[in-house]
């Protein structure tokens, strides 16, 4: 899979601009503030329809711009599809493909899959549990597009769960009918809950051995054999603020999990912490209180991993992204945003080396002396409003 063109107009600092893209390795290389980031920021959109920048799209329109425009030409297994985006704040974004009738946005996830590494990848590790959150639905919807709409109606159940919560709580004494409303969101909170808890475990299951492999790739030398004493091994471990699920659920060991099991068990946690939810009008219980824990060893990474440690453990969490995406189908396009300049030697060789052969790699850099040897193939310069092949 990868990207053969892409065509960018009113999108953050770019009026208009054509892309000729190749398989293979393409760096952008361009002073900060030139735009080349918002050029790869484009293509994941396409995949995504999220920035890894910014929470919202109001910010993704060029000044004085009303809409922005982004067509991405998608190359799969011979197969071409031309996605178009339009995004309008304030009005629903629009879509098409292969310039058919306009259609909702989520139906275009699919078409492209990318693997993102950037700067901000450092919070995986860091960061408070919602990025990691973020990150596990993001993939799951990936790996199978159905999920964006689990993740929304969770989404929408929780907040209106939320709000009753909040106003039955403030009330001297519970309304009945309150009550009984609050049983009925329960139990859509638990159906749309054990969907997307279900996706979780069993994704986690799946990426555990390649997050093991792909630390010791850029870790250590490259093998498990070599990746020293056990203090060194990275292993995530999902944890749920559902009680009661059965043993195993998210390891490569256990059973896959079953929706019908987890949405039982979140029935039951939801009665049993009914009055402090109310007392506290929050829901305490369900995928959005989880965490993808990231184990370094026998500790926590986060507190405990130094800052290589910890960009190592990032790393692996997108190369094992990276691969377990194309063992599911299409090998995804790699988008590595300034990233080199973040790490320091060896690392960035080991991660250059585990790359290379990818379909398509997409780098940005501030200067060429960034880019590795091993991605050396075409290069752009982005410079004063500008995208020209280098010679």
């Amino acid at each position: 899979m990868y990207v053969r063109h892409l065509q960018l107009t009113d999108f953050r600092s770019w009026q208009h601009v054509d892309l000729p893209l190749d398989a293979g390795p393409t760096a952008l290389v361009g002073a900060n503030g030139q735009g080349k980031t918002n050029l790869v920021e484009a293509v994941g959109y396409v995949a995504t329809l999220g920035s890894h920048r910014v929470p919202n799209d109001a910010p993704l329109i060029r000044h004085g711009a009303e809409r922005a425009v982004v067509r991405a030409a998608v190359v799969n297994q011979d197969r071409e599809l031309l996605v178009e985006l339009e995004i309008a704040p304030g009005r629903a974004n629009r879509a098409r493909i292969n310039r058919g009738s306009a259609t909702k946005p989520r139906d275009v996830l699919g078409v492209l899959r990318t693997v993102l590494f950037a700067p901000e990848d450092l919070a995986l590790v860091r960061g408070d549990p919602g990025q990691r959150r973020d990150f596990l639905d993001e993939l799951l919807v990936a790996r199978s597009p159905r999920y964006a709409g689990v993740r929304s109606d969770y989404e929408k159940v929780l907040k209106q769960r939320g709000a009753l919560l909040k106003s039955a709580g403030a009330a001297r004494s519970v309304d009945p009918t309150d009550l009984r409303t609050l049983e009925v969101w329960d139990g859509h909170l638990a159906k749309y809950g054990a969907d997307l808890l279900a996706g979780r475990l069993d994704l986690v299951a799946d990426l555990i051995p390649h997050v093991r492999r792909c630390y010791a790739e850029v870790a250590a030398d490259g093998s498990p054999a070599e990746e020293g004493p056990a203090s060194r091994v990275a292993e995530p471990a999902y944890r749920s603020s559902v009680p009661g699920l059965p043993e195993g659920y998210g390891t490569p060991e256990g059973p896959r999990a079953d929706p019908g099991t987890i949405e039982a068990a979140l029935l039951t946690q939801l009665g049993e912490s009914r009055q402090q939810e109310l007392e506290r009008g929050v829901s305490l219980s369900g995928p959005h209180r989880d965490d993808l824990e990231l184990v370094l060893g026998q500790a926590p990474a986060k507190g405990y991993a130094s800052h290589g440690e910890s960009w190592s453990f990032a790393l692996a969490l997108r190369l094992a992204s990276y691969h377990l995406l194309s063992e599911d189908g299409a090998e995804p396009v790699l988008i590595l945003d300034d990233v080199f300049a973040e790490l320091d030697a060896r690392r960035r060789a080991r991660l250059a080396r585990s790359v290379a052969g990818a379909e398509q790699v997409l780098v940005t850099a501030a200067v060429a002396e960034d880019v590795p040897a091993e991605l050396s193939g075409v290069r752009f310069d982005v410079r004063e409003g500008e995208v020209r092949r280098a010679e």
